[in-house]
């Protein structure tokens, strides 16, 4: 006789039961995966991708999500190795109280790659941050495209640029690389806003070293390649050239403090004891130009006077120093600055100056930041090379952003504002609002000196075949001209600029004109977008 079996049903667990079975999971996906995690990547000097998300946000904000999703795939026995939350780690937490949502590559899990899966949680907070417009901060160290996974994998990377491009004048857009960023993956962070690398730890190219190897001959290694301190100083991908990890977490953090949520809302606001009465600290500006044209000062000592003190931060100080960028707070409200640099290549425009300069105008305008623009310019460097690599088209660049912003424009010339580049740097006739000049201003085609050369070529003659010196004849009438045409009481004459100022005026100036345009509403023009000389 055969054995019964019993055919009763297996007890379902109850609610203590499905409690301890979620810490389980939840100790496996996080502390488990975590603890793991911190091993592999302190033994190479990096934090965690949790590690650095707490860094980066306020402490106890952050909200994870998706930490208990699985890849799907069974390619190259993949199935045998599925670990919970994949290879990035996303969620919402704040920043100084303010709303953000990230997301954090996880090198520990499968080189940070992006799968099918990985793809979903990225392409899912990103959709978060654009629904309910707020920052979005991504932290990078990835080998690439998951290879197991193939097309699917390089598809979620399309989904991240397309919505990288929604999200693009909507929401500021922060990247972080904190380890490798290679082949198609680099293209996301070049869709964002900011990039900060980390010196000695971060790398970025589309061909890495062996392939370029292979192809060209060339022998170049992973740092001189793609380096932190390649793409902050000679390639201007990088916007900031952080120390250490937690450097640049604390820059990202300042970074967020001058920005607003989205580009319906307004910048945040600080308290400031900002007064229009004219200081010791301001009359300070009344000896910054040097008697010679022809002397160099550093243009920080205007933007420090004229700025709440303290509340600079210079955007990629490394690349193009001919001309300074950055956000600082007037009154306790963001502003953005545009400033030559005379003490670097004179000040003139370059290729490099003009898209730097330009692509900061468009971020401020499209989240509604007005632009303070500090202008000392002899004109734009020349020569072949320039010439050669397109000056004209993306020269034109930073004339069409000053054209096309909406946002509040102030426009101060300092010392030289001479032809073209004239026009370029904020000029009245581009459509900014308020243009105030110093006394030591000089608006004019070209300099005194050029501009004797051929006005003058045959009285200078004249005094050479008098004995005469010719030099001492050159520099008489270039003072002549100089005073006759460029002075900017001239300018200010025709109405090419609103006022000639003391320069200790300036800040209180600057207050007051900002506080006049608060109400300042966007042209609305029509047509889908224009086509700026990319």
């Amino acid at each position: 006789m055969g054995v019964v079996k019993d055919s009763t049903p297996p007890k379902a667990p109850g609610t203590a039961e499905r409690i301890a079975d979620f810490k389980s999971r939840l100790h496996e996906a996080v502390v488990a995966s975590e603890e793991l995690a911190q091993e592999k990547q302190h033994a190479k000097g990096k934090l965690s991708a949790r590690e650095r998300i707490e860094l980066l946000l306020d402490k106890g904000s952050f909200l994870e999500l998706d930490e208990f999703v699985r890849h799907r795939s069974h390619s190259f026995g993949l199935e045998k190795n599925r670990p919970l939350g994949d290879s990035v780690v996303t969620g919402l937490g704040t920043i100084h109280g303010r709303p953000v949502a990230v997301f954090s590559q996880d090198f520990s899990t499968f080189g940070g790659s992006l799968g099918e899966v990985a793809g979903e949680k990225i392409i899912k907070i990103m959709d978060h941050a654009i629904e309910t417009e707020v920052p979005i901060i991504g932290i990078l160290d990835s080998g690439g495209a998951r290879i197991q996974e193939g097309v699917v994998a390089l598809g979620k990377y399309g989904e991240i640029f397309k919505r990288n491009t929604r999200a693009s004048g909507v929401i500021p857009q922060i990247s972080i690389v904190c380890g490798p960023a290679a082949g198609g993956a680099v293209y996301s962070p070049a869709l964002t806003d900011f990039v900060i690398m980390v010196d000695k730890t971060s790398q970025m190219f589309v061909t890495g070293p062996d392939v370029i190897k292979a192809v060209t001959g060339e022998d170049v290694g992973m740092e001189e390649l793609g380096g932190a301190l390649t793409h902050n100083k000679t390639s201007g991908v990088a916007h900031y050239l952080a120390k250490d990890e937690p450097d640049a977490f604390d820059y990202a953090r300042v970074l967020i403090s001058y920005l607003p949520d989205n580009h319906r809302a307004q910048g945040p606001v600080y308290a400031s004891d900002a007064d229009v009465e004219i200081t010791e600290r301001d009359r300070r500006l009344n000896d910054v130009i040097p008697d010679s044209t022809s002397v160099p000062y550093d243009v920080n000592t205007i933007i420090d006077a004229v700025v709440d003190s303290g509340s600079f931060l210079e955007i990629q100080p490394l690349f193009a120093s001919n001309i300074v960028i950055g956000f600082a707070r007037v009154e306790g409200r963001s502003v953005g600055i545009v400033a030559n640099q005379p003490n670097q290549m004179a000040g003139t425009l370059n290729i490099d100056a003009g898209e730097k300069a330009a692509r900061f105008v468009r971020f401020c305008d499209a989240f509604g930041i007005p632009i303070i623009t500090l202008v000392d310019v002899p004109g734009y460097l020349p020569g072949t090379d320039q010439e050669w690599t397109g000056v004209i088209r993306r020269g034109a660049k930073l004339l069409y952003a000053y054209a096309e912003a909406s946002v509040p424009l102030i426009t101060v010339i300092t010392r030289k504002a001479y032809g073209g580049a004239y026009i370029v740097m904020g000029s009245k006739q581009l459509g900014a609002d308020l243009n105030f000049a110093w006394p030591t201003a000089e608006i004019a085609v070209m300099g005194g000196q050029g501009a004797v050369n051929i006005l003058y070529r045959n009285e200078i003659k004249k005094a050479e075949d008098a004995g005469d010196d010719p030099a001492e004849v050159r520099s008489r009438l270039a003072s002549e001209y100089t005073y006759n045409v460029a002075s900017p009481f001239l300018a200010a004459e025709r109405g090419e600029i609103d006022s000639v100022i003391e320069p200790a005026a300036t800040r209180s100036t600057i207050i007051r004109g900002l506080r006049s345009l608060r109400s300042k509403k966007p042209r609305m023009v029509e047509g889908k977008h224009g086509n700026i000389p990319l």
